[in-house]
């Protein structure tokens, strides 16, 4: 057992200090009360009844608690964590609804400024005067240009030394086989080169028939049809093609304007008469305008008359009928001097001779074709 030192001092009535070797301490108190703390952080309370030698002493150290881990705190923590995880999530779909919103409005510009300017697409000219004084690939009867390259392949061919040795029959049946193909090669060159002369032949000779073969060779309105539009062509004038477009403007003309809030939600609501009428008159005259240019480009007329039909509402009888809404003449020498990437179809429509009665209010009207 070692040894202890204690020592106290009383420095007043009811106050000591106490000495040891550890630690140095003050205890505050009377008999039967008396409550001591020191250097280590070490209190100690003691309470007793005078002559009885009972007492009880309780002691606790002075420090920084640990932080209790009780089930409520981690409960609180996990339902933090909940929170901030459920957050995020609902930011992400905010976010990615305000995208699809984005999208879906962007769509709705897109599609009316397509339906717009339907007229700035146009194929390319075709030559007829060219096809028609096109020479033939070669003399026909004679080896084309294929033929005679395989020919001389053939002729040039000589076996090496294994040809020599186990016999060459693969190798020229090959170059039989190719000789073949280029013979086929140049025929079909020269079949569509007698096609293509034959029509540009007829329609520089003004043969309707022609003209009609050529519109449906060129299929230049498949991008129309896409819309539900369709056509019809013919004419008794050469120099003049008529064409009947069936606008289908209902089925082709959104109804309902779509954009994003400032909130990020979609908006979808009906448009007003003016901006539907406004959409439907620019989309029907830009057809007419693509129709005509189409026409410009694979026949060689010096005019396009244009005549839009639609299902409007005879205000006689209450009933819906169809009946023509646009009857316009395009003169070609005026018409190629337009840039059709600068033009408003509507105004352009009515610089040419033209039947169309229109109001921002009330839209299309019944009119009379050209000609009638």
């Amino acid at each position: 057992m070692g040894l202890r030192f204690h020592k106290s001092i009383s420095i007043m009535k009811g106050v000591k200090l106490n000495l040891s070797k550890s630690a140095v301490g003050v205890s505050v108190g009377t008999k039967g009360l008396h409550y001591s703390i020191n250097t280590k952080g070490r209190n100690t309370a003691t309470v007793g009844l005078p002559g009885t030698g009972l007492s009880y002493s309780k002691s606790f150290t002075l420090g920084k608690k640990k932080k209790s881990t009780s089930e409520a705190t981690k409960k609180k923590e996990e339902l933090k964590k909940q929170k901030e995880e459920l957050a995020a999530k609902k930011a992400e779909q905010k976010a990615t609804e305000l995208e699809e919103n984005s999208l879906k409005a962007a769509e709705f510009e897109n599609y009316c400024a397509l339906i717009k300017s339907v007229h700035k697409e146009c194929d390319n000219d075709i030559d007829w005067k060219g096809a028609a004084e096109a020479p033939p690939p070669f003399v026909k009867g004679q080896p084309g240009p294929r033929e005679k390259e395989a020919q001389k392949a053939l002729d040039e061919y000589k076996p090496g030394l294994a040809g020599k040795l186990f016999g060459d029959a693969k190798a020229r049946e090959k170059l039989d086989s190719a000789l073949e193909e280029a013979k086929k090669e140049d025929a079909r060159e020269f079949a569509e080169w007698q096609e293509g002369y034959k029509l540009a032949q007829r329609i520089m000779d003004g043969d309707i028939d022609a003209y009609l073969e050529a519109i449906a060779e060129a299929n230049p309105f498949e991008d129309l049809v896409e819309y539900g539009s369709g056509f019809e062509f013919g004419t008794d004038d050469p120099s003049v093609m008529e064409v009947e477009f069936a606008v289908k403007s209902d089925e082709v003309v959104p109804k309902t304007q779509v954009t994003v809030l400032k909130s990020g939600k979609l908006s979808e609501k009906e448009l007003t008469k003016t901006a539907y009428y406004d959409l439907e008159q620019d989309y029907v005259c830009s057809c007419a305008v693509r129709l005509a240019r189409e026409i410009f480009a694979i026949l060689p007329v010096g005019g396009v008359i244009v005549h839009a039909v639609d299902t409007v509402l005879d205000t006689s009888t209450g009933n819906d009928v169809e009946t023509t809404i646009l009857s316009v003449l395009f003169e070609r020498e005026k018409f190629e001097t337009a840039n059709f990437d600068r033009i408003d179809p509507s105004d352009f429509v009515n610089s040419f001779t033209c039947n169309m009665k229109f109001t921002k209010t009330a839209g299309f009207k019944p009119v009379k074709r050209l000609g009638e």
